[in-house]
């Protein structure tokens, strides 16, 4: 094989990853998986897309080896491949983070002026879940919980928490958590409680940075 043709096979199969991911919809898609597996009609409600939209997005996915389904039933499932995708799409968001000033002013403007206390990092939270001196409380869907999450998590999904108030310890701070970094479920756990007189803060990032790391997870019993 000529030197030449080599790099065009070489950098056609990483243009590959490339078109794959070049749409704001397909990440959408893609960081939805890293959470948890999940149906085309999940996924579909989820972003607000139509079913055959989301099958589309979901066959340039698979074709590009960053996706793999199941068929149980009727329904078609569909996963990341492996954890060095989820490893791929955090380097992604980091990049975009690093170089993209608009979108550092946007995450500011949406997070940063609203969280008005420090946010608790990784080894601050497991020395103080050890010592079970606070509430790990996870806000992301049922679904999401039972596929992983934080050890000893409590889960109570936004949609709930106002409802399960009376569940939560008042002597406790609570850290809420959710999806990853940019996800703002867990900002609005927090707003809820403090304005329920309860002290929390959020989790600097979610449930994948903190598998990535290694940390202490669990998964609820059958969950595949």
């Amino acid at each position: 094989m000529q030197t030449g043709e080599y790099k065009d096979i070489l950098y056609g199969q990483f243009a590959v990853i490339g078109k794959a991911v070049s749409s704001q919809k397909r990440l959408e898609i893609l960081d939805l998986l890293c959470q948890a597996e999940r149906s085309v009609e999940e996924l579909a409600k989820e972003t607000g897309s139509s079913i055959s939209s989301v099958s589309q997005h979901l066959q340039v996915l698979r074709s590009a080896k960053l996706v793999e389904s199941r068929k149980e039933g009727l329904y078609v499932f569909y996963h990341i491949a492996d954890e060095t995708v989820g490893e791929f799409w955090r380097s992604l968001r980091s990049l975009a983070v690093n170089r993209l000033a608009e979108l550092r002013e946007t995450i500011r403007k949406t997070l940063d002026d609203k969280d008005k206390l420090e946010q608790v990092g990784h080894q601050e939270l497991l020395e103080r879940a050890r010592r079970n001196d606070v509430v790990v409380l996870d806000v992301r869907p049922e679904t999401e919980f039972k596929a992983g999450h934080i050890a000893e998590a409590l889960s109570v999904p936004l949609s709930e928490l106002e409802s399960r108030l009376s569940e939560l310890p008042q002597n406790r701070e609570i850290v809420a958590y959710c999806r990853g970094p940019f996800c703002v479920m867990s900002l609005k756990a927090v707003e809820l409680l403090r304005q329920h007189g309860l002290q929390a803060r959020r989790l600097k990032d979610g449930f994948p940075e903190w598998r990535a790391e290694g940390l202490p997870v669990a998964q609820t019993e059958g969950t595949a």
